[in-house]
């Protein structure tokens, strides 16, 4: 097989909690195995709390992991601290895009400055005519006119500000693009755009796509691949028609049934009762989801599913997966 161009094993991040018992500790993530191929766009959602945030950050090496190996290109970035990471080549190798472009661009740069900064700062490119050229060819990439180029963030419009942030991403020439969630913060209309144009830099510059989302419609059109975290941990990873045709987990099924579909008004969907469980110090004998689950049994309490075959290139973490179909027949 090919190399990975990225791959988690075992991967874990953990926070020390203040003013409660010495030594506990909250499991943001727990134990995560994940690969993306050279050119793939994987999704990755899940509800507010349930560390995809987190797992990007490790994953672009913003944070150090508590445990756990990644590799890009099958190098062993974790060899290297976050820090000296950053000071490394191989930086300007994988970038972000963040949720907010107001809050993730200096508002006291222009936009060719904010878009120079990272070529400068991990290519050392100084001259005045590649640089210029660079962020020009950046620029016109994502369809930014050039006659924004030197107007300040404050007077551009919020998709204008989203173009900028994936040209200053891009303009470095990375192989893997992590996106966290880069549309939310954006009008439906201008999400489309931005869609579009993701697919299309994606399609003419080879990257691969980490998508991050709680939207599975939008991660739907960006994404061949789904994988699905609940309480720090995957539950579930499958081709992107399969997870929205025949979800195996009990909480993927949730979150399918719970994209509105005028069609399905009449339909009974799968509820969530309760309240997610405690990531401080969690039993790992039991099921994160055990006490939500509709289907939870003693057996959940007495040992934690792992991530299991389940079908072809699809995989779930539940003792009972059943194959539940959400493909609705013609009437």
């Amino acid at each position: 097989m090919n190399t990975p161009r990225l791959e988690a094993r075992a991967l874990a991040k953990r926070y020390p909690v203040g003013n409660r018992r010495k030594g506990a500790m909250l499991h943001a993530v727990d134990d995560v195995d994940l690969v993306i191929q050279a050119g793939e766009s994987v999704g990755l959602v899940g509800e507010s709390g349930c560390g995809k945030s987190t797992l990007a950050r490790l994953l672009a090496r913003l944070i150090d992991p508590t445990s756990g190996t990644i590799f890009l290109d099958g190098e062993d970035t974790t060899a290297l601290s976050q820090a000296a990471f950053v000071a490394s080549p191989d930086r300007a190798r994988i970038q972000v895009v963040f949720q907010d472009p107001t809050e993730s661009l200096n508002p006291s740069f222009r936009v060719f400055r904010s878009i120079a900064d990272p070529i400068t700062r991990l290519l050392s490119i100084r001259d005045p005519a590649e640089l210029s050229d660079r962020v020009h060819r950046a620029a016109d990439l994502v369809g930014l006119p050039r006659e924004l180029i030197q107007r300040y963030p404050h007077q551009l419009s919020g998709g204008q500000r989203a173009r900028v942030g994936i040209a200053r991403a891009i303009a470095v020439e990375p192989s893997l693009l992590i996106l966290d969630e880069p549309t939310s913060a954006l009008d439906v209309s201008v999400q489309a755009v931005i869609l579009r144009l993701l697919a299309d830099l994606r399609e003419r510059l080879g990257m691969s796509y980490l998508f991050v989302s709680h939207d599975l419609n939008v991660v739907r059109l960006l994404c061949s691949r789904i994988v699905v975290m609940y309480l720090g941990r995957v539950v579930e990873v499958a081709p992107t028609e399969q997870l929205f045709t025949a979800p195996r987990h009990p909480y993927t099924q949730a979150l399918v049934a719970a994209i509105p579909d005028p069609a399905r008004r009449d339909e009974k969907r799968p509820r969530l009762d309760g309240s997610p469980r405690s990531p401080v110090d969690p039993d790992p004998d039991t099921c994160r989801f055990f006490g939500r689950c509709p289907i939870g049994t003693e057996r959940c309490t007495q040992s934690a599913p792992t991530l299991e075959p389940v079908g072809d290139e699809h995989f779930a973490a539940c003792h009972f997966t059943t194959v539940v179909s959400t493909e609705r027949g013609d009437p």
